[in-house]
C-alpha cells in the first residue's frame, strides 16, 4: 500500500516521468492517493529498497452489473520495464480488490498500443468488451475498456475473428479504421482474447466469442 507520504510523493514523481502527465491539469495528487487508501480504493506499489519502483491505483465503482474496482493507471520506472513488475503489480493490485469483496476489475488502454493489449489481454487474461469514443471527452482519445475476472484463470476463447492494426504512423485513418473494426465486432458479440505481432507487420487482434 502507499500509505506514507514519502511513497506517495515518489509515485507523484513516478507518474509525471513515466506517463509524462506534468503539466497543469494532468499531475497525480498525492491527496487523491491517500482518499483511497482510506476509503476502499486501491494505492499499490512495488518497492526496491527505498525506492518506488512501479505503482498503481484505482477506484471502486458501480453499474447495473454489479460491483467493480476500475483501475485508473499503473507505472513502471523505465529502468525497471521488461522485468515482469507489471504483472506483480497488477496481482498486487487484484490482491488489494478481493480482500474488499470484489473480484471484477477494469481498466482502459489505447488500442493502437499493441503491446499494452498484449499485456492486458495475453499475459493477464483480461477480455477486452467495450469501445468507448472520446474516453477522455477529447478528441482522439479513443480506448478499449477490459474486464478482467480475479476469481481464476480465464477460460480458453478460441479466436474466430481478426483485426488488424498496421505498423507505421498512427494516422486519424488509422484509429477511425480501429474503431469501426472494434465497434463492429463488440457489436456482433465477440469480446478481443489476444493481442499479437502480425506476420507482415503490426498487430493483430483475436476475438472470440465470451465464456
Amino acid at each position: 500500500m502507499l500509505d506514507t507520504a514519502d511513497l506517495q510523493d515518489q509515485a507523484c514523481a513516478l507518474y509525471r516521468d513515466v506517463l509524462g502527465h506534468g503539466k497543469p491539469g494532468m499531475e497525480l495528487n498525492p491527496r487523491l492517493l491517500s482518499a483511497l487508501v482510506r476509503n476502499g480504493g486501491s494505492a499499490v506499489g512495488l518497492v526496491e529498497g527505498e525506492r518506488l519502483v512501479a505503482f498503481a491505483y484505482g477506484v471502486h465503482a458501480h453499474d447495473a452489473d454489479g460491483d467493480y474496482h476500475y483501475s485508473q493507471s499503473a507505472a513502471v520506472a523505465p529502468d525497471h520495464q521488461g522485468l515482469g513488475l507489471g504483472r506483480r503489480l497488477k496481482q498486487a493490485q487484484a490482491d488489494v480488490v478481493r480482500t474488499g469483496g470484489v473480484t471484477t476489475m477494469r481498466w482502459a488502454y489505447d488500442p493502437v498500443l499493441g503491446r499494452n493489449a498484449h499485456f492486458n489481454l495475453d499475459v493477464l487474461g483480461a477480455r477486452a468488451r467495450w469501445f468507448v469514443d472520446d474516453f477522455y471527452f477529447r478528441p482522439g482519445t479513443d480506448r478499449v475498456v477490459v474486464e478482467w475476472d480475479l476469481r481464476g484463470p480465464p477460460r480458453p476463447a478460441p479466436v474466430v475473428e481478426e483485426l488488424h492494426l498496421p505498423s507505421g504512423p498512427v494516422t486519424a485513418a488509422v484509429r477511425t479504421d480501429l474503431r469501426r473494426g472494434f465497434r463492429a465486432l463488440l457489436d456482433a458479440g465477440y469480446v478481443a482474447v489476444s493481442c499479437g505481432r502480425a506476420e507482415h507487420g503490426g498487430s493483430v487482434y483475436g476475438f472470440g466469442r465470451p465464456r
